[in-house]
């Protein structure tokens, strides 16, 4: 907590095509139309459509070998969002939820997990899990700017102030003799929710300056990501920030171009805004969805569900810029070197922030580690 780091997850919501992005397959019957090209990095290729990408691949570490097994969109999300299927009665908590307690600060007055999505079929809020509401996300599907978050008008700001502090009064005067989670929890959510409501133009890009709104772009996407840098300068822990819809059973090529282009221009920006002002060793961008896309292209020129073998990325806090991990076969259809799960994706993303991947919470008396046992980092790719 002290180093104050932080996650910004741009979630490929509905799987994203590792072909038409991080493992591309030129000259197979399985590649597509699109090219591979050359990165700044030595020896390390992705697709064509991902040309401001490739001159940062410096920052940015590939991960080409997951194979995660579940190939539907519920049971795949759940399982790249939590790195471990749950257990009966016992939800376990996402990784935004995790960071947030391991990364944010009792005193903060910003949120610990914000996470934006629209999308045109249905929506993931996300969950906290065993870990309770006071890790939820603050979820944001229809407007930048939170729901009740302002000061209604017919309230002064003075009067506003001196609620709150006769509050206060009451609430310390209750708490003295009492030694109660309770009274305590109470008094705590107060001074959280006064925070949250000062923290309201962190989520207003009037109050950005104009050439950084430009150079993000028009899209909401773009808006979303920017609001995700206001919010992690500010101390935000974890923003996941989702992009619909990559659920491209037809028109693969047509969509991936559109959506490739689109994260190539945000994440290149992203990548080259936190670096300017310093946050980018203390950030790490990660790119997920719950599966991939099949090698093979179907009678709709689309690829379908895939979990065998696809890829993520790693950029910026912890990681080993320029590296790869894992490989597939020359037709993508199987990994052939490095295979690894969500498990150890989400060892790898712990050690990255400083975090000990086998740390132990407790359910009652029962001890719930981070990642399942046995479930180990990838050390390689860590900085």
């Amino acid at each position: 907590k002290k180093q104050q780091k932080h996650v910004i997850l741009l979630w490929l919501a509905g799987g994203a095509s590792q072909l038409e992005t991080w493992d591309p397959k030129p000259g197979r019957a399985t590649g597509g139309p699109y090219r591979a090209i050359e990165t700044a990095v030595p020896g390390v290729h992705i697709s064509e459509l991902l040309p401001k990408m490739a001159q940062r691949m410096q920052h940015t570490c590939l991960i080409r070998s997951l194979s995660t097994g579940i190939a539907d969109h519920g049971g795949g999300a759940a399982l790249m969002e939590r790195g471990r299927r749950d257990e009966p009665n016992l939800p376990y908590p996402d990784l935004g939820a995790i960071l947030a307690r391991e990364l944010g600060r009792a005193d903060s007055q910003v949120p610990d997990y914000v996470s934006m999505y629209t999308s045109t079929e249905g929506r993931r809020k996300g969950t906290s899990g065993f870990l309770g509401a006071r890790y939820a996300p603050m979820f944001l599907d229809k407007e930048l700017m939170p729901a009740n978050i302002r000061r209604l008008e017919s309230i002064s700001e003075l009067d506003h102030q001196q609620r709150a502090e006769l509050r206060q009064l009451l609430g310390s005067r209750f708490a003295q003799g009492r030694d109660s989670h309770s009274v305590d929890s109470h008094n705590g959510a107060y001074k959280r929710v006064q925070g949250l409501m000062a923290s309201e133009k962190l989520f207003d890009l009037e109050q950005e300056p104009q050439k950084y709104r430009d150079a993000y772009g028009p899209t909401q996407f773009a808006e979303q990501v920017l609001v995700a840098r206001r919010l992690i300068e500010a101390g935000v822990p974890f923003v996941k920030v989702a992009r619909a819809w990559w659920d491209s059973h037809g028109q693969n090529f047509e969509t991936h171009l559109e959506l490739v282009t689109e994260l190539d221009h945000v994440m290149s920006t992203l990548i080259d805004d936190l670096e300017a002002r310093g946050l980018l060793e203390r950030t790490l961008i990660i790119t997920l969805g719950e599966f991939g896309r099949t090698p093979n292209i179907n009678p709709s020129l689309g690829r379908d569900h895939f979990a065998r073998a696809w890829s993520a990325s790693l950029t910026g806090c912890g990681i080993r810029g320029g590296a790869v991990w894992g490989k597939t076969d020359e037709d993508g259809q199987h990994v052939v070197d490095g295979e690894v799960g969500a498990g150890e994706l989400f060892a790898t993303i712990f050690e990255a922030l400083g975090i000990e991947h086998h740390k132990e919470y407790y359910v009652g008396s029962r001890p719930i580690p981070l990642v399942n046992p046995g479930i180990h980092p990838i050390h390689d790719v860590l900085g």
